[in-house]
C-alpha cells in the first residue's frame, strides 16, 4: 500500500459512485422501499402484470483497518463495474440493496465500504447482516488488514490522526479499532494483509478474486514464506516444512529457489515429503468442502520452512498443482522468495 493510503480512508459518509450511475438512477417514481420486511423478489414476473420482479443485486462489504486500503479496494470494484458507496452507516445496508433490486438490473452488483467510529457500529451491522440474511441476499464480506508498524507509518506520513485515537496515540486508535474489529474480521470471507503491498499489489489480489465473469466454488491462495520474516496475518491454514533437511545447506543448491528441478527433487526426495504432500492434500479436500457448506469462498494456505527459499516454494508448488487438478482455482504467491 502507498503511504497515502491513511488519507484516502477519509471519505465523505455514503458518497455513491460506479459505472452503473447514480444510487437512485432508475427509482423516480418508484415507492419507497417497503418497511415491511418483505423479501426483495428473485427476476420471476410479478403474477398477472408481466412486469419482473426486482433482482436481488450481489452485495460485497468492505472493512477492515482503518489506512490499511479500503479505498484501493473500492477503486478497484468500482473499475470492474461494481456500485460502490464509501462509509454507508451499517444500518442503510438494506436499504441500499432494496434500492438496487428496484432499479432493473442497472445495479446488479454493490460494494459498500463500512467505518468503524464506536461501538453502535457493531449493533448496527448486526442487525443488517441478520435483516440480508432473511431476505436470501448472498453477501460477502472482504477484510482489509496491516501491521501497527505500517499503519503508523502511513499515519505519520499524512499528518493526520488516527479516527479512534482521541487524545491518546496513534497506536492507541489503532488498538481500538482492532479490537472493535475482532468479532467481523473473524468472519469475513476474504483477509488481504496489506502491510508490505503496494496499490498495484492490492489490486491484483481483488482482481484475482472478483474479475471472473463467474464465481468458483472455492478459491485458494497457496503462499510460501519464511518463519524467520513472521507469520502471514491473513493465513488461514499453515504447513510447516522445516521437518525436512534445509537444502540451504547443499552448498550447489543454496544459490536456487524451490522453483528449480534440482532443488524440488531434493526435497520431495527426502523420507516423509511425498507422503506428507499426498496426506495433506487429502486433508484440504476434506477442508476444502466444509469451506463449501460454511459458504466460506476463500482460503489462504501458508506454507512456510526458515527463509522462504527452498523448502517452502517447492512445496507451495506442488500444493497449488494438486488443487488446481482438483478443480479448485489457485492463486500463487511466494512473498520471501529473493530476500535474503
Amino acid at each position: 500500500m502507498t503511504e497515502n493510503d491513511a488519507h484516502e480512508e477519509e471519505r465523505p459518509a455514503a458518497q455513491g459512485r460506479g459505472t452503473h450511475g447514480e444510487a437512485g438512477e432508475g427509482n423516480a417514481g418508484r415507492e419507497a422501499p417497503r418497511e415491511d420486511g418483505a423479501q426483495v423478489g428473485t427476476g420471476s414476473e410479478t403474477a398477472g402484470t408481466g412486469v419482473p420482479e426486482a433482482v436481488i443485486p450481489e452485495l460485497v462489504i468492505i472493512s477492515g483497518m482503518s489506512g490499511a486500503g479500503r479505498s484501493t479496494a473500492a477503486k478497484c470494484l468500482e473499475d470492474l463495474g461494481w456500485f460502490v458507496v464509501d462509509n454507508l452507516p451499517p444500518a442503510l445496508i438494506p436499504t441500499m440493496v432494496e434500492l438496487g433490486a428496484r432499479s432493473q438490473g442497472n445495479v446488479a452488483r454493490i460494494a459498500v465500504v463500512v467505518d468503524v467510529r464506536g461501538r453502535r457500529f457493531f449493533d448496527n451491522l448486526r442487525e443488517s447482516l441478520a435483516d440480508l440474511e432473511s431476505r436470501n441476499v448472498t453477501r460477502r464480506i472482504v477484510f482489509l488488514e496491516s501491521s501497527d508498524e505500517a499503519l503508523v507509518r502511513r499515519f505519520e506520513s499524512v499528518r493526520r490522526p488516527h479516527p479512534l485515537q482521541g487524545d491518546g496515540r496513534i497506536v492507541d486508535g489503532i488498538d481500538a479499532e482492532r479490537e472493535l474489529l475482532r468479532e467481523l474480521r473473524g468472519d469475513a470471507d476474504l483477509v488481504i494483509d496489506t502491510s508490505s503491498l503496494n496499490v498495484h499489489e492490492l489490486r491484483a489480489k481483488m482482481d484475482a478474486q472478483f474479475a471472473g465473469e463467474e464465481e468458483p466454488e472455492l478459491r485458494a491462495t497457496v503462499m510460501s514464506f519464511g518463519f524467520k520474516y513472521g507469520l502471514p496475518v491473513d493465513a488461514d491454514l499453515v504447513v510447516d516444512m522445516r521437518f525436512l533437511p534445509n537444502p540451504h545447506w547443499v552448498p550447489e543448491l543454496r544459490p536456487f529457489t524451490g522453483l528449480n528441478e534440482e532443488v524440488s527433487a531434493y526435497v520431495f526426495n527426502q523420507p516423509g515429503a511425498k507422503e506428507f504432500l499426498d496426506r495433506y492434500a487429502e486433508l484440504l479436500q476434506l477442508v476444502a468442502a466444509g469451506y463449501r457448506r460454511e459458504g466460506k469462498r476463500y482460503v489462504t494456505i501458508a506454507v512456510g520452512c526458515t527463509g522462504g527459499k527452498h523448502r517452502s516454494v517447492a512445496t507451495a508448488e506442488k500444493l497449488a498443482a494438486r488443487l488446481a487438478s482438483q478443480g479448485v482455482e489457485t492463486v500463487l504467491v511466494h512473498r520471501d522468495m529473493g530476500r535474503e
